[in-house]
């Protein structure tokens, strides 16, 4: 299994490749100390996991994360994260952009290595027991960030933050027919000091962005029976969204 170890404790880095290196299954592929190397290396190096330290300089794992979201890469490492700090929102904020894994320091080398295991032999063991309880107590604001992201929409435009703020006047005041250029997105415009055609505007590159180079077959499966060859709409991808949101909310 490669691996890439990003931490800008370099102490750490040096046990990690040491411990690792010592096993038969592993080998650690390169080091980074700070977010910034680490996506130039993830991008270079193609490794199957990546060990993330949240907490570090110039970008940190939070950065890391969103920006992988924008990379075109053939296959997405796995991302195990390393933090000191276990909070339920961060840590359901590291799940709703794309952490398969959590490892709250400190921790045993040898559990850490069992973990990794895990990860490389079985796909469906990806989440920790933690992450599971994690997603039912995500907020709805989180749910539908994981959802987009889980599209392939870019973080870094501004539709998906009105797709996402869409999304959720959706499932606070329900979603009716006519409802985005009636009340939608002259509510939004308001509250980003724009218009509604410029909101429209930007949900649709966010939605053709996410359709040309995201998951295309995932949002074929969240809006079927809608969608096959056509790119879905606003209002599709929105009321799609929504619903699958709430569902999720009320399961």
């Amino acid at each position: 299994m490669r691996v890439l170890v990003v931490d800008n404790n370099v102490e750490l880095c040096n046990v990690l490749k040491e411990y690792l290196d010592k096993q038969p299954d592993f080998d650690v592929v390169g080091l980074a100390y700070d977010g910034e190397q680490a996506l130039h290396q993830i991008e270079c190096l193609l490794p199957d996991v990546v060990l993330l330290d949240i907490t570090m300089p110039h970008l940190d794992g939070l950065g890391v994360m969103e920006r992988l979201q924008t990379m075109e890469l053939d296959v997405t490492p796995t991302i195990f994260a390393m933090t000191a700090f276990g909070s339920d929102t961060l840590l359901a904020r590291l799940m709703a952009l794309g952490v398969d894994y959590f490892m709250v320091k400190p921790f045993r080398l040898d559990i850490l290595a069992q973990r990794l295991r895990e990860f490389g032999h079985d796909s469906e063991m990806l989440v920790s027991e933690t992450a599971s309880a994690l997603e039912s107590r995500l907020t709805a604001d989180q749910r539908v960030t994981k959802m987009l992201h889980d599209m392939g929409v870019p973080p870094h435009y501004k539709g998906f933050t009105y797709l996402k703020d869409a999304v959720l006047i959706c499932n606070e005041d329900g979603y009716f027919a006519g409802g985005l250029t009636k009340a939608i997105y002259p509510a939004l415009a308001q509250k980003y000091h724009t218009t509604a055609s410029g909101v429209e505007a930007a949900i649709r590159n966010a939605v053709v962005a996410a359709w040309e180079h995201g998951n295309k077959s995932h949002i074929r499966r969240l809006c079927e029976p809608y969608c096959d060859e056509r790119m879905p709409t606003n209002s599709l991808i929105i009321a799609k969204i929504a619903e699958t949101a709430l569902k999720a909310r009320t399961s």
